[in-house]
């Protein structure tokens, strides 16, 4: 085995945000579709913590999971599209992109969700801050994000499938252990109790940040 391959691609951490998110998007659409608002909530508040998480650990995790691995300049992603740019270790420039566009998609989906509402089965935690006016658009929001997110997931799996199949690319492999033939890091994973650090620190944050948010005025 050479030096290079005795390193994981994907650390644990990204690998589990990954599968968590994975099971948790449709698990929110569920819950949502069967009027089951309180585990919608719960499930909202896991993936905006998933969300909080991946873009802290987009600095502070290991070198294939950090956002200046993966996201390029125009002229690297044209190049790329034109087939002129060469191997990435991890993500490839326009997988890169994609992954930033599925996050900012995610933190605008569980944002407005915060805010949205029916006033009868489901209030967000944050709707009674808001206007009627940025309640009605967090609603929209909410579900024109929803709709974007189907597509990207889409081309998502597509992308995997071509790419899995089509060109013989470990990626599946490598996403369930970190490694896979032609799916290797080239430098050694952060220590492993980061990231359960880190998501206990953003958790706490979260909580704090709900915690300091006045409660409703009641009139009865």
């Amino acid at each position: 085995m050479s030096e290079r391959a005795a390193y994981p691609l994907w650390d644990w951490a990204t690998r589990a945000f990954h599968w968590l998110l994975v099971a948790a998007l449709p698990a929110a659409w569920w819950t949502a579709e069967e009027g089951h608002m309180q585990w919608h909530e719960w499930i909202g508040y896991g993936v905006l913590l998933l969300v909080l998480f991946r873009l802290c650990w987009g600095w502070l995790g290991s070198r294939a999971s950090r956002f200046a691995s993966f996201v390029r300049g125009p002229a690297t992603l044209i190049a790329y599209v034109c087939g002129k740019a060469g191997h990435a270790e991890g993500h490839n420039p326009l997988g890169g992109w994609s992954v930033l566009v599925m996050l900012t998609l995610l933190l605008m989906q569980v944002a407005s969700g915060l805010f949205n509402g029916d006033d009868i089965l489901f209030d967000g935690p944050l709707r009674h801050l808001a206007s009627s006016e940025w309640q009605d658009t967090a609603g929209v929001v909410h579900e024109v994000c929803f709709n974007a997110l189907l597509v990207m997931i889409g081309l998502h799996l597509t992308a995997v499938l071509y790419y899995q199949f089509g060109r013989g690319e470990k990626l599946l492999q490598a996403m369930f252990a970190g490694r896979a033939p032609g799916r290797e890091g080239s430098a050694p994973p952060v220590p492993w109790w980061r990231a359960p650090l880190l998501l206990v620190l953003v958790g706490a944050l979260l909580w704090v940040a709900f915690a300091l948010v006045p409660a409703p005025v009641s009139y009865w």
